[in-house]
């Protein structure tokens, strides 16, 4: 869940202290920065430092983010993995992206040598994938030493060789690592090429993660070493079970198939419930999102009723698998009506990443708990310091939007117990105003707002208006042509900012509440909860307008596209150089032709289109 990041409240205290990934995110929605941290909490407290962390990018980033989304995975590894994972799918501009993924190593089997032998070579490197289907790759790996470590690993539970051709063609005796057990020495025909093959057979499978078999065997010889008193010999068995466990540990959010699959983790906390569902495409994550309810239903109920809704039909496509953490009610029912097969998992690496979605649907209840407790206490110091009715908890806000005048929209948005309840979002087209007059587009939308409710029987109990002084007094008159004469009414205007003579603005802006009849305005102090909770309101009637105003602006049309032969492109050379379509019209057919993809035949059309139509 993203959180806003200029709230001072949240940097320090509202982040797990465990390993993830984070995302700075603008206002937009476009990913701006994507991080890994061993302990999120701190690695985001660093940003609020002055100066960062000494990365120049910060200043900017502190600039254009508008949020911050966390992910907390089990270990380091996985928050490595799943940051380069975010980084390929969102693209995000401050942070550095290569061509290919040879910033990861892999390993490889060619089974096209006698005596086959893991290689280190880099993903999509031109040595990958050379043989064909001869070779068989493992990975990746984020850095050369865990690699090693791998391999080190593995040759202490199965002894291949690790030596180049060069040196395995010309050897007359066993190497050292051979008499210590890290080696078969195929070079001196100390194994044949049958049991030497099994080796591999066996070292493919502990790569892939398959190796309790393998796990079971170096336990009991563990156990049998040390019921027998020969402590140093159960010491090395032990040493390689450790050894063997490394090995195959896998990354709860790299999945090792093709397999379209959805991962959904339930957290729960008395009558409130989250599922993060986390859905997997062609082995890439591709969307990562919580979904809150309040249900004292029991799980498996709970279930039944988020996977209707989740893939209810014209919503999503199911996946052909969906891991779980209950099974649902009629469980076959939904089998067979979704498509997909419900699978809860026990344990590798299906359960690994039904812990990496629980992990975060705990963590995403957390915050939303914590913000719901910190928005009503907000939303009680507003009532407060206004003094309004105690039982005040739907605020609704309005925005206008235009551009230079033209297409001239409204939004309203609305926040019940301090936060967004969406199913009162409302988007007007102005009727009634010609051209720019924002004071009485204001007056029209807030009017048109209040008669609804009045019938509707839906008014909020205060009303914010974005605006200062004169933007509230047409509100007011608003409000007494409807007729809602209880709903009150404030305004919220930033303060002219003073600025230096370089031009730099000079000290923080202040927010101002203006209240009907005041003489002056109440100036809310930097960072607090009401100031925080007004300004989140306003904000997000801003964005709903401008999102509003860019879809209807998208719908202007002009003259030039009914002419055949005149596209996107050649519209917009032409109006780039002749400054609009009445300067288009006043061109020559020589002028015209100039302009690059538009030939003579083309220029004498335009001219008659134009003229003809004036």
């Amino acid at each position: 869940m993203a959180q806003h990041i200029d709230d001072p409240k949240w940097w320090p205290k509202e982040v797990p202290k465990r390993p993830g990934v984070y995302l700075f995110r603008a206002k937009d929605g476009r990913v701006l920065y994507v991080g890994k941290a061993s302990n999120l909490r701190s690695r985001l407290s660093s940003y609020r430092r002055p100066g960062g962390d000494g990365r120049y990018l910060i200043r900017f980033l502190i600039e254009d983010a508008e949020s911050v989304e966390t992910l907390v995975t089990r270990t380091e590894q996985e928050a490595l993995l799943l940051e380069d994972t975010l980084i390929k799918q969102h693209k995000p501009p401050h942070n550095i992206r290569l061509k290919d993924d040879k910033s990861f190593r892999m390993l490889r089997f060619d089974y096209s040598d006698r005596f086959p032998r893991l290689k280190h070579v880099r993903a999509h490197s031109p040595e990958v994938g050379k043989e064909g289907g001869r070779s068989r790759y493992f990975g990746p790996f984020a850095s050369a030493s865990a690699l090693r470590k791998t391999v080190s690993d593995l040759h202490r539970v199965v002894p291949l060789r690790d030596c180049p051709d060069s040196v395995l063609n010309n050897r007359s005796r066993p190497c050292l690592k051979h008499q210590i057990g890290l080696c078969s020495a195929p070079c001196v025909g100390l194994i044949g090429e049958p049991e030497y093959a099994d080796l591999v057979q066996r070292a493919a499978r502990i790569l892939s993660g398959d190796a309790e078999e393998l796990s079971r065997d170096l336990e009991l010889r563990m156990l049998e070493a040390s019921q027998a008193l020969e402590y140093e010999r159960a010491a090395v068995w032990r040493d390689r079970l450790a050894a063997l466990r490394r090995t195959i540990e896998g990354q709860g959010v790299r999945p090792k198939d093709d397999v379209d699959r959805d991962v959904l983790g339930l957290a729960r906390r008395g009558d409130r419930a989250a599922v993060h569902r986390i859905a997997w495409r062609d082995r890439r994550m591709a969307e990562s999102r919580t979904h809150h309810f309040l249900s004292e239903l029991p799980d498996e109920e709970l279930m039944h009723n988020v996977l209707t809704a989740l893939y209810a039909p014209g919503r999503r496509k199911p996946p052909t698998e969906i891991l779980l953490p209950v099974p649902p009610v009629e469980q076959l029912f939904l089998e067979e009506t979704l498509g997909s097969k419900l699978v809860i998992p026990t344990s590798g690496d299906r359960r690994r990443m039904l812990d990496f979605a629980f992990e975060n649907a705990t963590a995403a209840l957390k915050r939303q708990g914590d913000e719901e407790d910190r928005d009503e206490d907000a939303l009680g110091q507003l009532v407060e310091l206004l003094d309004l009715d105690a039982s005040t908890e739907v605020m609704d806000c309005f925005d206008i939007s235009n551009m230079q005048g033209s297409n001239v929209v409204a939004s309203r948005v609305r926040f019940r117990r301090g936060h967004p309840d969406r199913s009162g979002y409302r988007r007007y087209k102005i009727r009634s105003v010609d051209g720019q007059d924002d004071f009485a587009s204001m007056h029209e939308v807030v009017k048109r707002s209040l008669d609804r409710g009045l019938k509707d029987n839906d008014l909020p109990d205060l009303i914010v208006i974005d605006g200062g002084k004169p933007q509230l007094e047409r509100a007011l008159e608003a409000r007494q042509e409807s007729g809602a004469f209880h709903v009150a009414m404030i305004g919220l205007a930033k303060a002219r900012a003073e600025r230096t003579v370089k031009g730099r603005r000079k000290g923080p802006v202040e927010e101002r509440i203006w209240l009907p009849g005041a003489e002056g305005p109440i100036i809310l102090t930097a960072h607090s909860a009401v100031r925080h909770l007004l300004e989140r309101i306003r904000d997000e009637a801003h964005r709903f307008a401008i999102t509003y105003h860019r879809k209807e602006r998208g719908k202007i049309t002009s003259r030039l596209d009914s002419i055949p032969g005149v596209g996107p492109a050649k519209r917009k050379a032409l109006l780039r150089t002749f400054g609009s379509v009445a300067g288009v019209a006043e061109a020559s057919v020589e002028q015209l032709a100039k302009i690059e993809g538009v030939s003579p035949e083309l220029a004498r059309a335009i001219e008659t289109a134009l003229r003809k139509n004036p």
